[in-house]
């Protein structure tokens, strides 16, 4: 991902501070620990139908575009989460 051009993208289309939607998809098992990284954002949780994926949707008001950029370098590091 181009950073810069994401982080142009966001202040182009947010007037910040505002709320921003994040997406998710991990395993089931891995769940805890994207859990834990978004602490402080209000998370809500979907099972796939058979259970082994979970997707991970969370709201937090954010200051800025780099405040966005941070969460998804944090998520990155959690092993199997895809970023929607």
């Amino acid at each position: 991902m181009d950073v810069n051009k994401f982080r142009s993208l966001l202040n182009d289309q947010i007037n910040w501070p505002d709320h921003y939607t994040f997406k998710f998809v991990t395993k089931t098992e891995s769940k805890d620990k994207l859990i834990e990284v978004l602490s402080g954002h209000q998370c809500s949780e979907k099972l796939s139908r058979n259970g082994k994926y979970t997707s991970v949707t969370s709201r937090k008001i954010l200051n800025s575009a780099d405040e966005v950029i941070e969460v998804y370098q944090k998520v990155s590091k959690v092993e199997g989460v895809i970023s929607l």
